[in-house]
């Protein structure tokens, strides 16, 4: 029961992270390693506020406004100055390691004292039964509005010319739209949740380290196809539910893993061969359907 509740919690806790890499990597096509810096940044952000005395809840919002100035940070280098998207995410990746370590002040930035969303007085006076669900019922309703409200914002006209400028810019082209601008956006949204999602990891975890974004990218990116994979065939789901799921079942993964006796240090080398055989089968699928 107790791994359960962990791999629950884990995939909770990082399912905005794979909400926000769907929005780049699946409607947008674009393959943004900024998420491997913003991700640390809305922890750094939160952290630092948390230390100085802010309320952990209102920290979530300046740390999701600093993943939203990252990805348009991003977008601005892609569009305006014509770099390619993936070394356009390098650039603001790079940049913001030592922005990162100037907001935190330091390398590792611990709140072991302070109070934060999952460990705050309300909380205990939680009925001991429910308290193992403690990060569970503060974490959902959290990533449950965000996916909410990103499914009803795609819905609407801003969101679907999102979604056709990632299926085709020459539709938006002949819709007379500015095409730079909804991609400019859309990596905006998506570096906020993937930010406000490090914020929830931080102080989940009760600090900031400056290398927890490494590998954000990948894990993230694994857990979106798998979601997507896996409930290929259930139409009624979201794509933002399937990013959600997958990231339960890359986190059962990885806990399995563990449990067979992996060691920590080889949870890179598993992540890269998970998306790796996700990608194969991924794509032998769709040779047969090609060929069908």
């Amino acid at each position: 029961m107790d791994i359960l509740i962990g791999i629950l919690e884990q995939g909770l806790l990082y399912g905005l992270l794979a909400i926000g890499i769907y929005i780049t990597y699946i409607i947008l096509n674009f393959p943004d390693l900024t998420v491997d810096s913003s991700f640390p940044l809305g922890a750094a952000v939160t952290v630092k506020l948390i230390s100085m005395g802010i309320n952990p809840w209102l920290s979530l919002i300046p740390a999701f406004l600093a993943g939203v100035v990252a990805g348009l940070v991003t977008g601005i280098i892609h569009v305006k100055f014509k770099i390619k998207d993936l070394l356009s995410g390098i650039i603001t990746m790079t940049g913001l390691y030592t922005i990162n370590l100037t907001i935190a002040g330091q390398a590792n930035l611990p709140i072991f004292q302070q109070s934060t969303i999952f460990n705050t007085e309300s909380n205990s006076l939680l009925p001991e039964a429910i308290t193992p669900f403690s990060v569970i019922l503060i974490a959902l309703p959290i990533v449950l509005l965000c996916k909410y409200a990103l499914d009803i914002y795609l819905k609407t006209k801003s969101g679907l010319l999102l979604r056709a400028v990632g299926d085709n810019q020459n539709i938006a082209t002949i819709l007379a739209v500015d095409s730079d601008k909804v991609k400019v956006l859309g990596l905006a949204i998506a570096n906020g949740l993937v930010a406000l999602s490090g914020a929830i990891v931080g102080q989940q975890q009760r600090f900031f380290e400056i290398s927890m974004g490494t590998g954000t990218m990948v894990m993230g990116l694994a857990s979106v196809i798998i979601g997507l994979k896996v409930f290929d065939r259930i139409k009624r789901l979201a794509p933002t539910t399937k990013a959600l799921f997958g990231s339960v079942l890359y986190k059962g993964v990885v806990a399995l893993a563990i449990a067979l006796g992996l060691s920590a240090q080889s949870m890179k080398l598993l992540t890269a061969v998970i998306l790796f055989i996700v990608l194969i089968a991924s794509r032998d699928e769709e040779n047969k359907v090609a060929y069908a």
